[in-house]
């Protein structure tokens, strides 16, 4: 049997790595925290080709596994670049961000990894930030002529155009947004949970509860006093009433009604025998009619010449 020898750990350690990182990182270090089990480092924008570069080489955080945007419109730098690696060799991973403007660019690192390419062209694209350095910042989600970037936060819901497929041009072609209904908001808050609302159909509707006042009065209380009465009907009735075999203990529950087991009942009825051994049964004997599937049943049927 061979033996395989994994260099990274199995579970990775945070123990030491935000210290260690933020040591190496220097003045282009910001700000530094551990959440959610990951650390987040935060780094100067022009020198966020350096950074990475250095956890790349001195670090061994060899892969560059995804580039996201986050929008908060209440800042002045209202744009955060998040970029998530990964090291190999420890199996440990860490995020490294930067803030931008619209009108601020920020440094590309296609030089570093070349899947930053697209990695950056979807940020462009969703969030308009723009990378310096980037030789081919285009759309890459979007369509051509698109308007816009949709996952800013102040994006409108409603407006700009929308493309569809015209068969009398036989091409695509853009339209002004016609909603076919007004949007709409979802409460996903299941009532019986405790809605604070009124539910639609019960503006007119009294008090629920029967001891609340207003509510309608009970003509006859429907209970169950005996397990005989299911609501079932006469035969479920019947069924219902007839006790189970009794519990071993002498005061508690019928078994099967509770958590006692049962006692063992005498009856009339024989208890069966083990079945017959069946090597003794003679053996069949052999078919008389040929199977139909032979050559001469699948033959076409005619003189042969």
């Amino acid at each position: 049997m061979a033996t395989v020898f994994h260099p990274a750990p199995r579970i990775a350690s945070n123990d030491g790595v935000r210290a260690t990182l933020s040591k190496a990182l220097g003045k282009m270090l910001l700000a530094s925290k551990e959440e959610h089990g990951e650390i987040v480092l935060g780094v100067e924008r022009e020198r966020i080709e350096d950074a990475l570069r250095l956890l790349r080489d001195e670090h061994d955080y060899q892969q560059l596994m995804e580039i996201a945007g986050v929008d908060y419109p209440q800042r002045e730098e209202r744009f955060e670049v998040v970029y998530m690696l990964l090291s190999l060799t420890r199996n440990h991973r860490v995020m490294v961000k930067c803030r931008a403007a619209e009108n601020t660019p920020v440094p590309t690192v296609t030089t570093l990894w070349p899947n930053a390419g697209w990695l950056e062209r979807e940020v462009f694209d969703m969030y308009g930030v723009v990378f310096d350095g980037n030789t081919d910042l285009r759309r890459i989600l979007t369509d051509y002529g698109f308007e816009g970037h949709p996952q800013r936060k102040d994006f409108p819901l409603t407006g700009y155009q929308e493309l569809r497929y015209s068969e009398e041009e036989k091409r695509v072609v853009y339209e002004p947004v016609d909603l076919p209904q007004d949007l709409r908001q979802f409460d996903f808050m299941s009532p019986w949970e405790g809605a604070n609302y009124v539910l639609p159909g019960d503006e007119k509707a009294k008090a629920a509860d029967a001891g609340s006042p207003g509510a309608p009065p009970v003509k006859q209380a429907k209970t169950t006093d005996t397990p005989a009465k299911t609501g079932a009907g006469e035969p479920a009735n019947k069924a219902a009433a007839k006790k189970v075999a009794p519990a071993k203990k002498s005061k508690g529950p019928v078994a099967g009604q509770g958590d006692a087991s049962p006692a063992p009942v005498t009856t009339e009825i024989k208890e069966p025998g083990a079945p017959k051994p069946t090597e003794n049964r003679p053996a069949r004997k052999p078919r008389k009619a040929a199977p139909k599937d032979t050559p001469g049943a699948t033959k076409p049927k005619g003189k042969s010449k």
